[in-house]
C-alpha cells in the first residue's frame, strides 16, 4: 500500500508511507491522489482532501464529523442508541433556555463545552452559582444527568475489533475519571457488554478509529463520547495499534469491477 501520513507519531515505522505537514498538501496534490490512504489528516483537511481530491482517509469521514462536536456525537447515540445514552438536553444559551432547563434538571448534573477533550471543559453542576458559571462560558447549553459512578471504560476500536479496553478509575478530586485529570488505569476484566456497545457503536455510526468511553451502572452501560484521537497511557503492551491499523486498511483494500470501487466493508462485531 501507499501511504501519506499527516501524523508523524500516530504512524511511526509504518512501511511505504510518506510524512507530510498538514500545511504542505496543497504542493504534494498528485501524491495525494495516487495514495491508496491518506492518515490522519487535520480536520481542517477533510473537505480538500476527500471531495477535492478524491483521497481516500483514515480515520474514516464520520470518525471525524461526527467526532468533532460532543453535541453532534450524542445526537448521533441518540438515533441508533437511545437506550445506552444519558438523558440529555441541548438548547441554545439564552435567559428563557437557562431558566427552563435549571428547573428541568435534577442536581447534581453535568455540564458540557461542545468542543473539548481530556476531560476539560467538562463541570458538575451543583447548585445555581455552578450553572451560572457555566453558562457564561458556553454558547450551547449542553447538559446529561449525573451517572452514580465512580470509574468508566475506555474501549480503544480500530476498524472492526477491540484493540484494548481498560478502566478509568476516578482522580483524587472526584467526578473525572480522565487520565489526563489524574485518572487511573485498572486493568481487570471489562464486561463483554460494555465491548458489544462499542463496537456497536463503532459499526452502526462508521467509526473506524476512536475510544469510546463508556459508564457501568447496576451493570447496564451508557456511552459518554468517543475520541477520534486517544491516548495510548491506556493501551497494554499487548495492544499493537500499528499492527490493527495497517491490517485493517489492507482489508479495506479496493477491488476494483465494473462499478468502481466497492467501498469500505461493514464493521461486525468479533469476539476478544
Amino acid at each position: 500500500m501507499k501511504l501519506v501520513s499527516f501524523d508523524i507519531f500516530r504512524t511511526l515505522g509504518f512501511p511505504d508511507t510518506k510524512v507530510l505537514k498538514p500545511e504542505q498538501f496543497l504542493a504534494h496534490k498528485d501524491l495525494l491522489k495516487n495514495a491508496d490512504w491518506v492518515l490522519f489528516p487535520e480536520y481542517w483537511q477533510l473537505n480538500a482532501l476527500v471531495y477535492g481530491l478524491k483521497c481516500r482517509v483514515f480515520p474514516s469521514i464520520a470518525s471525524y464529523r461526527i467526532g468533532h462536536d460532543k453535541i453532534e456525537m450524542t445526537r448521533a447515540f441518540q438515533v441508533v442508541a437511545p437506550e445506552h445514552t444519558p438523558w440529555t438536553l441541548i438548547e441554545a444559551n439564552g435567559p428563557e433556555e437557562q431558566e427552563a432547563v435549571w428547573n428541568a434538571m435534577v442536581l447534581p448534573f453535568v455540564a458540557k463545552l461542545p468542543k473539548a477533550s481530556m476531560g476539560e471543559g467538562v463541570w458538575l453542576i451543583e447548585n445555581r452559582a455552578d450553572w451560572q458559571r457555566y453558562c457564561e462560558r458556553t454558547t450551547v447549553l449542553y447538559v446529561q444527568e449525573y451517572l452514580p459512578i465512580d470509574r468508566d471504560v475506555r474501549v480503544v476500536i480500530v476498524g472492526n475489533r477491540v484493540v484494548s479496553a481498560y478502566w478509568r478509575t476516578q482522580a483524587d478530586q472526584g467526578f473525572y475519571n480522565n487520565v489526563s485529570q489524574g485518572g487511573r488505569i485498572d486493568n481487570s476484566p471489562v464486561p463483554s457488554a460494555v465491548t458489544n456497545l462499542a463496537l456497536r457503536l463503532a459499526r452502526e455510526l462508521g467509526v473506524d478509529h476512536a475510544g469510546f468511553d463508556i459508564a457501568l451502572v447496576e451493570g447496564y452501560p451508557y456511552v459518554l463520547e468517543f475520541n477520534r484521537l486517544f491516548g495510548n497511557q491506556g493501551l497494554g503492551k499487548d495492544s499493537d495499534l500499528k499492527t490493527a491499523i495497517l491490517d485493517y486498511l489492507q482489508e479495506q483494500a479496493e477491488p476494483e469491477g465494473p462499478d468502481g470501487p466497492a467501498g469500505p466493508a461493514p464493521l461486525w462485531p468479533v469476539a476478544i
